[in-house]
């Protein structure tokens, strides 16, 4: 196989890997220690996540392919992605974890990709402050079931008021 159908198969991969991605960010990892990186690396695959070292001309190429505008002035230095084709939030919780507990040392988001989209390192951080997918379908609940409630608690009250009343008036009845 030659040199030029080597990269052009990673590529390939790394296109494809991209086009079925939900959520990726874009990291610059200088001077992590072995440690660190297999740390960081186990916290990605237990949450599904995939992450790699990417040359950034191929990562380039990849992304102009997709038609991902914008994802080039991030392409400096050395890079690696961490990719989830199930979670768009996934990649980004965790590199802004790993990036918080090592004060920002090692580890600097770029930007990230999500649902197709660019966003630049201030849109990863928010992204990953979000609450888990969990509690905002909780959130979500709760607020349509709250009106329900209350709906409930009146009508309870107009019953127990009749239901007052009539025995109100049927002590009246039998002391008359």
């Amino acid at each position: 196989m030659s040199i030029r159908s080597e990269k052009e198969a990673v590529v390939a991969e790394l296109k494809d890997k991209l086009a079925g991605t939900k959520g990726a960010v874009l990291t610059s990892n200088r001077g992590l220690t072995v440690a660190q990186d297999t740390k960081l690396r186990r916290k990605l695959r237990e949450n599904g996540v995939e992450y790699r070292v990417v040359k950034n001309t191929m990562t380039r190429i990849a992304a102009q392919e997709l038609g991902l505008e914008g994802l080039d002035k991030y392409l400096e230095g050395p890079t690696a992605i961490a990719m989830s084709s199930t979670d768009p939030v996934a990649p980004a919780k965790i590199i802004a974890d790993f990036v918080k507990e090592n004060k920002g040392q090692f580890v600097e988001i770029k930007a990230g990709v999500v649902e197709g989209k660019v966003i630049d390192s201030a849109g990863v951080k928010a992204l990953a402050s979000l609450p888990p997918r969990e509690v905002l379908v909780a959130q979500v609940l709760a607020g349509m079931q709250s009106p329900i409630v209350g709906l409930v608690n009146v009508l309870q009250g107009s019953i127990r008021n009749l239901v007052y009343t009539l025995e109100a008036v049927r002590k009246q009845k039998e002391s008359a």
